[in-house]
């Protein structure tokens, strides 16, 4: 397990000899806190932060804050609805004005089993209120997710994905990622995430590191 650890911090951190002054030939990151909170049998709470850098610690990108409602409607399908706020530096290292976004979206989440592969299938739609240099603009896009864990020890799991996204725009294609990394999970309630992804856009591309913690907490349970 030590080695395979090793070898991915080794294949993530690679990059950032290699570096040129482009964001597309350095190494960024991303920083993500993912809380998910069982508020009654059926409901949870989605939070979630994430801040985004073009390098591995430097050259801020992006900040979002994410809150939705889940509601599973069984085992194996569950709806979200919520809302984003974010701010990005849409530049790398120029002066241009930042990016101003609230966003609503819309979940709907699949899961199944392909043998001791979890599965899980999202197709997110979102309504984007954009504001830049005084300027104010709406677009709408639909994402479609593929997320695939698989068990490697007793505390350990393995994750890979690749999600697609298109634009309601003539030029429909938006972005897609694919990426793969581990999760660690440090107790019921506590994991952390570690991981690289690809994001291709129509005419450029980014490499991005993912370092993360994930919360799950269940309010219905009783305490003495």
């Amino acid at each position: 397990m030590r080695k395979l650890i090793i070898i991915l911090c080794f294949s993530l951190f690679s990059f950032v000899a290699k570096a040129q002054n482009s964001p597309e030939h350095k190494l960024g990151s991303w920083y993500m806190y993912n809380g998910s909170h069982k508020l009654s049998k059926n409901i949870k709470l989605k939070t979630g932060a994430h801040f985004r850098y073009f390098e591995l610690a430097s050259e801020y990108q992006q900040e979002i804050y994410r809150m939705g409602l889940n509601y599973s409607l069984n085992k194996k399908v569950n709806f979200t609805g919520g809302a984003v706020y974010s701010i990005t530096d849409t530049s790398y290292k120029t002066d241009l004005p930042d990016l101003y976004e609230y966003r609503f979206y819309q979940d709907l989440n699949i899961k199944v089993n392909w043998n001791t592969i979890q599965v899980n299938h999202r197709i997110r739609l979102a309504q984007r209120f954009k504001r830049q240099n005084l300027k104010d603009e709406v677009k709408h896009r639909i994402r479609y997710g593929l997320f695939l864990k698989y068990p490697i020890f007793q505390k350990w799991e393995t994750y890979a994905f690749s999600e697609i996204f298109i634009k309601f725009a003539a030029k429909a294609f938006s972005q897609n990622r694919t990426g793969a990394g581990l999760i660690k999970k440090i107790n019921e309630s506590v994991k952390l995430k570690i991981g690289y992804f690809y994001t291709k856009f129509s005419n450029s591309s980014l490499h991005r590191v993912q370092l993360g913690i994930i919360l799950n907490t269940d309010f219905t349970k009783k305490t003495i």
